[in-house]
């Protein structure tokens, strides 16, 4: 049989910080509270009940997509998506179709390859099913506090061939929300879930883009990923399943799965649906969203440097190696508090790499020790007592005295017997002196 190759499309949910609910003027802040306790008609779809939009999370949907490199519809809308299940109270979800706020954008990994984005929309989220045992009977309960939360969706083309891909687009993702800081995006709260699109193909040339008439002619999806690990897992283990299926000639079925991570499987849940099943049409209850240019370039003026921009910038103006750049930006506020505590090291000669290297080797907690006082300690360490040649010699002296076989073992070729030697006569001087002008004179005592 010829080699299959994965073919992998994602969509990931974003749930939006807003302070209120996508339609309606309920808290957002719902997690760990009382269920059903931050509800309404409007976000429980009683009757005759209306839903305004969020126009903050409209903005912050945009600006995703804009952080995306996508294209902005000045002309859009809301949908319903219809279909059952029980924790959709209305019956149909509000949601977007053909006119979503982004289209058509891109990011790109390490190795320049562009994973295109087909679309970036704004939808509310579901509620919650609860599964318990009580008095010895499996029940479901739902928990409303969610239902109508801003969420953002961004779905991909099937442009990745590997789990590594989607891991590293998943990172990159995460820290473009996080800086845009419209998203915690922690994914054990369900702020960020993730759906990967598996199926294989006898296809082998890997070069954009992926002809629709090349795809298979089925596709898996595994619901509702809260893990970088967990996705790479399912990933792995669907790509394992489903060629296991080929060999005997059929195709897997189109079907809808979940991850079970105590198995370390993925598992059946129900027959996928495409688009029609959802029977969209627009949103009788709010009117298109209409936007003018000078509104879209006002939002693209409120993005932030973000992660891949601030990177080229660090290596740049602070001399340090890419890979120190790469880190110190993972996170926004370290990155931030680099370059705070760079401010005042220049101020005293101390250099903008030396600083990186202690906060990526040290991991020092930002969050605790202010950028002045790492400062007053760096300048700390590096004052050393002075100590003259003579009294230098004498310590080196009995220290050797004191230590023959150390001294022997080293002259055998046993270097670590003079980290030994430096920590001793280093022990018996018993003030901070310069650890490389007392190496260098152990060194030649030792040549001798």
């Amino acid at each position: 049989m010829s080699k299959l190759t994965p073919i992998i499309g994602l969509e990931v949910h974003v749930e939006l910080k807003t302070k209120s609910k996508m339609f309606c003027s309920c808290s957002a802040d719902y997690f760990g509270k009382e269920p059903n306790s931050y509800t309404c008609p409007v976000c429980l779809g009683l009757p005759g009940a209306l839903p305004v939009p969020n126009r903050k999370a409209i903005e912050w949907c945009i600006k995703i997509a804009i952080s995306l490199n996508c294209e902005i519809n000045l002309f859009s809308k809301f949908d319903r998506k219809n279909y059952f299940y029980p924790d959709l109270a209305k019956g149909y979800q509000i949601s977007q179709y053909d006119l979503p706020f982004g289209y058509d954008g891109f990011i790109e990994l390490k190795n320049k390859k562009r994973i295109r984005i087909r679309r970036v929309h704004m939808e509310e989220d579901t509620g919650k099913l609860i599964h318990q045992e009580i008095k010895g009977e499996k029940i479901s309960l739902i928990d409303f506090n969610r239902s109508g939360t801003p969420l953002v969706e961004i779905v991909t083309e099937p442009d990745f061939n590997t789990a590594d891909e989607v891991k590293e687009y998943l990172q990159k993702l995460q820290l473009i929300v996080r800086y845009l800081d419209v998203s915690n995006a922690d994914m054990e709260r369900g702020e960020m879930r993730l759906e990967p699109n598996i199926s294989l193909s006898h296809r082998t040339d890997l070069q954009l883009p992926i002809s629709e008439k090349l795809l298979p002619k089925y596709k898996v999806e595994v619901k509702n990923i809260n893990s970088f690990k967990f996705v790479e897992k399912a990933i792995n283990f669907e790509i394992k399943r489903q060629e296991e299926i080929l060999q005997t000639g059929i195709n897997p079925a189109q079907e809808t799965r979940g991850w079970d991570e105590i198995k370390q499987r993925t598992f059946s849940q129900r027959i996928k649906e495409e688009a029609h099943d959802y029977r969209y049409f627009p949103e009788p209850d709010i009117p298109p969203i209409i936007h003018k240019k000078e509104q879209i370039s006002t939002l693209k003026s409120q993005v932030p440097e973000l992660q891949a921009e601030k990177i080229i910038r660090f290596s740049l103006q602070y001399a340090i190696p890419e890979y120190n750049s790469e880190i110190l930006t993972r996170d926004k506020k370290i990155a931030d508090y680099f370059e705070e505590t760079a401010k005042l090291g220049k101020k005293h000669e101390i250099s903008a790499k030396k600083i990186a290297n202690i906060l990526i080797n040290q991991k020092t907690d930002v969050a605790k020790i202010l950028p002045v006082s790492l400062i007053k300690s760096i300048i700390a360490s590096d004052q050393t007592a002075k100590i003259d040649d003579a009294e230098l010699d004498r310590v080196v002296c009995e220290v050797f005295d004191a230590n023959e076989k150390a001294v022997q073992e080293f002259k055998n070729g046993k270097e670590a017997s003079q980290m030994f030697l430096l920590g001793q006569v280093l022990k018996k001087i018993g003030r901070k002196v310069d650890i490389v002008l007392v190496t260098n004179h152990i060194v030649k005592k030792l040549q001798k």
